[in-house]
């Protein structure tokens, strides 16, 4: 087995909180206290994928998302702490009073491509036309894919599995987390079998559709699983896609979904993000502690700088 280096940048082990919604009780995993900048799942994937940046000499790091992409500020910001220069290509349009994740990758200085929905779909090529203008221009480059969902990123979720065991007393049948390009979901099912934890991986579908996604994420567990010579098998059937809960698209959301939210702050003093943490807790809500089936974990995988863009949704909520 090979297990890849990283760097240390985020603010690890993050804590394993009790909380209680609509009296119900239920353990929330605080990875959105990884870091102010960097918050979020997607800095344990770029623990990897910048020191294997920064060993190949790159001066730029080339990413994607959606406008108010978490994965991209984290990228921008992260890469800014180690001296490297970012590039990222988001699907969606400038604006004049830039809000929330756009505002932030502005401030980190990122160079900043915007595309739309048909170009976002074929992106990978998009990124490597950028890495080979930069090439063309002698500046070495870096790509990280959507997401950081790559079979090294996903090592920041198998690392993940091995810093929460130690934290949890009870018995628990399964971890839930929003799902969009599918990394952290597949580390999980790596990290299972490797430390022979016998858990499910609840996955909630933000943005492929459910076959899509789950393809996905068995495809990178694969991968992963060839390149770093990990012997273990994986059982598609300790993967379960829950879908149906953004329906209204990967960057709206519903007034239903926004009054949960808006619930939730107010009786746990945690602000969940309109696009991955607020969808997943109302299917997981929904789902699991509607039924008393609380001994799953929820992961809150950040998201926090997303909610100003949407500031105007969580107020006409709040009034009805």
């Amino acid at each position: 087995m090979i297990i890849p280096s990283r760097l240390e940048i985020a603010n690890l082990p993050t804590p394993l909180q009790k909380v209680k919604y609509d009296n119900k009780s239920f353990f929330i995993k605080r990875d959105d206290f990884t870091g102010l900048e960097f918050s979020g799942n997607k800095i344990r994937k770029l623990e990897y994928l910048l020191y294997d940046a920064k060993k190949k000499g790159a001066k730029y790091v080339i990413t994607c998302g959606g406008e108010q992409s978490n994965h991209a500020r984290a990228t921008v910001a992260a890469a800014a702490s180690i001296g490297l220069k970012s590039k990222v290509l988001l699907w969606g349009n400038d604006r004049k009073t830039a809000d929330g994740n756009l505002f932030l990758n502005k401030v980190f200085g990122a160079e900043i491509r915007y595309i739309n929905k048909k170009e976002f779909l074929n992106v990978d090529e998009l990124l490597m036309e950028e890495k080979e203008t930069l090439l063309g221009k002698g500046i070495n480059s870096y790509l990280i894919p959507e997401g950081g969902s790559s079979s090294l990123g996903i090592w920041g979720y198998i690392k993940f599995l091995e810093e929460l065991m130690p934290q949890v007393k009870t018995k628990i049948d399964g971890i839930l987390t929003a799902s969009g390009s599918g990394g952290t979901s597949a580390g999980l099912l790596i990290a299972a079998k490797l430390f022979k934890i016998n858990i499910k991986v609840f996955a909630v579908n933000v943005l492929y559709e459910k076959n899509k996604l789950k393809n996905r994420i068995l495809s990178l567990a694969e991968n992963c699983i060839r390149e770093f010579n990990l012997k273990l098998t994986i059982n598609e059937n300790d993967l379960e896609i829950i879908e149906g809960y953004s329906e209204e698209g990967y960057k709206n959301i519903t007034k239903e979904k926004i009054s949960v939210i808006n619930e939730v702050a107010q009786q746990t003093g945690i602000l969940l993000d309109p696009t991955y943490t607020g969808k997943a807790f109302f299917a997981y809500n929904e789902q699991f502690l509607n039924n008393s089936k609380s001994n799953i974990i929820f992961v809150h995988t950040g998201g926090l700088f997303g909610v100003f863009a949407k500031r105007k949704n969580y107020l006409d909520a709040l009034n009805g």
